[in-house]
């Protein structure tokens, strides 16, 4: 199955080198490119078939950031994965509560974004190795926040699976943990996500930290 993608990238050097690493895959295909947050949105207006969208965060008129909330939101089925020279934790914790599926390093070679196209197309946050360090350590951070009293009405097994994310393990980790199949554990992610109102793993494993449900 072919992915269509889009780019939003200010620097036009750094797009072309971003579509030539995505050419390198025969089922992704780059739709279009645009060079601002604001220009993404009205092109979206008129064409939202889309799978995945690569964000840079640094771009005039409208930021990464900022896109990627109004994407998330009017959107919803986009997924998307920024794409910059970032890796300080406020800009990665800004854009994970802005609804980002994923955060990876300009610098990643073609097979690493392959793969992160895919993987968040499962229902993955792919991020740089650099990134998901500085992640964790935020999720960590958020283990010594004050306790919120929610009933999140989670079931036993929902609780069970957000235990083994809160652990760092991927879907064929916990499915072959708990006996189930890797799309079983993808419908009950999804569910958490619902009831607990985030939109990624780190969101919610965050979330669970602080408010003692792990």
């Amino acid at each position: 199955m072919t992915l269509n993608i889009a780019i939003a990238e200010d620097n036009y050097r750094l797009a072309r080198t971003l579509i030539e690493k995505l050419e390198l895959a025969e089922n992704l295909q780059v739709k279009w490119h645009e060079p601002n947050g604001k220009a993404l949105l009205d092109h979206l207006e008129e064409d939202h078939n889309l799978d995945v969208i690569l964000m840079d965060i640094n771009m005039p008129e409208m930021d990464g950031i900022q896109a990627t909330e109004i994407v998330r939101k009017r959107f919803p089925q986009i997924k998307v994965i920024m794409s910059t020279v970032f890796d300080e934790e406020d800009y990665i914790l800004k854009a994970i509560m802005a609804g980002a599926n994923g955060y990876l390093l300009k610098d990643e070679r073609p097979l690493k974004l392959h793969l992160a196209i895919e993987e968040v197309m499962e229902g993955g946050a792919p991020m740089s190795a650099a990134v998901a360090h500085k992640a964790l350590r935020l999720i960590r951070l958020g283990a010594d926040m004050p306790e919120e009293k929610v009933d999140y009405n989670l079931t036993k097994r929902e609780t069970e699976i957000l235990e083994h994310l809160a652990a760092g393990r991927n879907y064929q980790e916990i499915a072959e943990n708990l006996f189930i199949s890797p799309s079983t554990v993808r419908k009950h992610i999804e569910k958490i996500y619902q009831k607990l109102q985030v939109h990624n793993k780190v969101e919610a494993v965050q979330l669970a930290l602080r408010n003692r449900l792990v």
